[in-house]
């Protein structure tokens, strides 16, 4: 049996905007106290002075995304991928992201690496390789090359209803959490116009029908308010990036119950570091075409009350700016409902209670930083600020 004991806090609990002073108790791994007096554990952090919030959620991580051209992580070698996954999960720790939903990645042997404890990393939920069709944002083939594409280890192109109900039944076979399809085109893939939707309804409905039988539920990539709706009324639950969506499709969002997983972080990490990091140009013109509109679709989202989550999607050398995406989304919304998006938001998206809250009974997936967020922001995002991070009841070397 493993104790901690946190004194003398300021806690924000995931969702109220009034922390409060207190200290909390744990016990293997669960907070079972919070209050005014707790139980003494032999292992105390004095946290006077200093705020505990739930660890934060990333729930749009790619494990395998070590670059920003397809070819490169869906057909090279898995050894060297997951190699580099483990590095790139073990630094979104160290930031205090406690869980991550890699949409478009992970298997079962990533998985069991880190539950059996040879890797240092988040909290894993998986899809496994995104589904796209022919000439979607999942297929890198070049339109001008013909070849063949092997690995599938983030994306793999599958048509058709039958050959996409195979699929899905496959992947959660290999434990996916939920499965990810790819609804409109893309700012890295080299042949799909953006805006346009991708998949017919046929082939989303059997994608949506296969997961909610499985309890589970579609995330989808999707830009444009033609891809958004075709996604809703076909089953997906959760919408993917979502920067050109309008105040009719939010407003639809609404009322599919349907959770919007921004990722601010990508765009102006890419506008930013695009030519030092190899993004080819076509993928600069995209970027420009989104990179404005994710702001002004946060805000509509928030306005038409869709539940808004974070995520960052971050590919390659560019993920070093994870922690900057709560910054673009603090901008974007204030800090209290992004500190609500990646914690209880986002948990609320993963069916997962027992995260995202400081409450008796969650799970001690914790971040203890040295300020007040709701007072100064920054503490979030500023690397060189002290944090604590505490992964099921054990604090962290960092």
């Amino acid at each position: 049996m493993s104790e901690l004991t946190i004194t003398d806090a300021l806690i924000f609990d995931g969702w109220s905007a009034d922390l409060r002073e207190a200290s909390l108790h744990v016990r293997d791994g669960v907070i079972t106290e919070i209050g005014d007096r707790v139980t003494r554990a032999e292992q105390v952090i004095e946290a006077r002075g200093r705020t505990v919030l739930p660890g934060l959620i990333d729930a749009h991580f790619h494990a395998y995304g070590i670059s920003l051209l397809n070819l490169e992580f869906d057909a090279g070698p898995l050894s060297y991928l997951a190699l580099k996954g483990a590095q790139r999960l073990g630094r979104a720790l160290r930031r205090g992201f406690t869980t991550v939903r890699d949409v478009a990645g992970g298997d079962p042997g990533l998985a069991k690496a880190i539950e059996t404890g040879l890797i240092a990393s988040p909290r894993y939920l998986y899809t496994g390789p995104a589904l796209s069709q022919t000439g979607g944002h999942g297929d890198g083939r070049p339109g001008d090359l013909d070849i063949c594409l092997h690995g599938h280890h983030m994306n793999e192109v599958v048509d058709g209803v039958d050959a996409l109900r195979t699929a899905v039944r496959d992947r959660f076979r290999r434990g996916a959490h939920a499965i990810k399809i790819m609804a409109s085109g893309g700012v890295v893939s080299p042949t799909d116009p953006i805006r346009r939707p991708q998949y017919s309804a046929e082939e989303i409905r059997a994608v949506t029908d296969e997961a909610a039988r499985r309890g589970s539920y579609v995330a989808a990539h999707a830009y444009s308010p033609e891809a958004i709706r075709h996604s809703l009324v076909n089953g997906v639950r959760s919408i993917e990036h979502g920067n050109l969506m309008d105040e009719p499709t939010a407003k639809l969002m609404a009322q599919h119950n349907a959770y919007l997983v921004p990722t601010l972080a990508t765009y102006d990490a890419m506008d930013r570091r695009g030519e030092e990091v190899g993004l080819p140009a076509v993928g600069r013109a995209k970027n420009q075409e989104v990179l404005d509109a994710g702001r002004h679709a946060v805000e509509l989202a928030h306005k038409a009350g869709v539940p808004v989550g974070f995520g960052t999607d971050l590919m390659g050398d560019l993920e070093d700016d994870q922690l900057l995406g709560l910054r673009l989304q603090t901008e974007a919304a204030g800090a209290l409902a992004c500190l609500r998006s990646a914690t209880s938001v986002n948990a609320s998206l993963l069916d997962r209670a027992d995260l995202g809250r400081v409450e008796i009974g969650a799970r001690a997936d914790l971040l203890v930083l040295n300020g007040n967020p709701l007072e100064t922001p920054a503490v979030l995002w500023n690397e060189d600020e002290p944090r604590l991070i505490v992964q099921s009841g054990r604090p962290l070397l960092t």
